[in-house]
């Protein structure tokens, strides 16, 4: 996992605010390096392992609703770039285009068989491929849609410094953030001005302590979470 020169940055990357995070991952390059190469065997295993799990979650969608078995948003990820996320389908086929980016507890769009899938995370495996490929790790903040990063302060565009993630402290600790939405009739601003700011200081923690032993501590964490009973 390479970390560019500050002169190759992003202009928008190169700023006092920013600095520090730089300095302290650029002394652990090393650590860099073993995160990429645990990315690439775990996630390459991982998708051997789970292949019949994929099988049957796309026979699943297909049956329950129209529409691909994936769902392929834009995401940013390193450095600012955009990808298209793999996720499993959980709502009905063009629902980004009915509503807002973020999703409610009680979404209308929601499939029946994507409620289930949603209920124990299934939906994020698919990023395995993600990670396999190298757009996004298996700790790092979660990848936002563009429009909500360009509501980053210059702080948090240091997160963009790594990967995007599959986990991270925030993700548990907002695992309930379709819930905290509920209420509101302003999901987008309520996001925006009061839950991303929250998330942003986990996610900032996370990259100033960032090390292999402190992740390996966060994926353990995340499983326990998701099977030990705190969905």
């Amino acid at each position: 996992m390479r970390l560019l020169p500050w002169d190759e940055l992003p202009e928008d990357m190169r700023t006092a605010e920013v600095r520090p995070y730089y300095e302290a991952l650029s002394k652990k390059r090393r650590q860099l390096i073993v995160k990429r190469i645990f990315d690439v065997v775990f996630s390459a295993l991982l998708l051997v392992i789970l292949s019949p799990v994929f099988l049957i979650l796309a026979i699943a969608i297909k049956v329950d609703s129209p529409g691909p078995v994936f769902f392929r948003q834009e995401r940013v990820t390193q450095y600012g770039r955009t990808f298209r996320i793999f996720k499993f389908r959980t709502m009905c086929d063009k629902a980004d285009a009915m509503g807002s980016a973020v999703t409610t507890s009680g979404d209308a769009r929601i499939t029946r068989v994507g409620a289930k899938i949603r209920d124990y995370r299934l939906d994020e495996i698919s990023q395995l491929l993600d990670v396999f490929r190298g757009t996004m790790s298996f700790v790092g903040t979660r990848p936002e849609v563009p429009k909500y990063v360009a509501a980053y302060t210059p702080e948090m565009r240091a997160t963009l410094l790594l990967p995007a993630g599959v986990t991270s402290s925030a993700s548990i600790e907002f695992k309930d953030e379709a819930r905290l939405l509920d209420s509101s009739s302003d999901t987008d601003g309520v996001y925006v001005n009061a839950i991303l700011p929250d998330k942003m200081a986990y996610n900032l923690n996370d990259l100033g302590s960032f090390s292999c032993l402190r992740e390996a501590r966060l994926l353990s964490k995340t499983v326990l979470a998701v099977f030990g009973g705190e969905r």
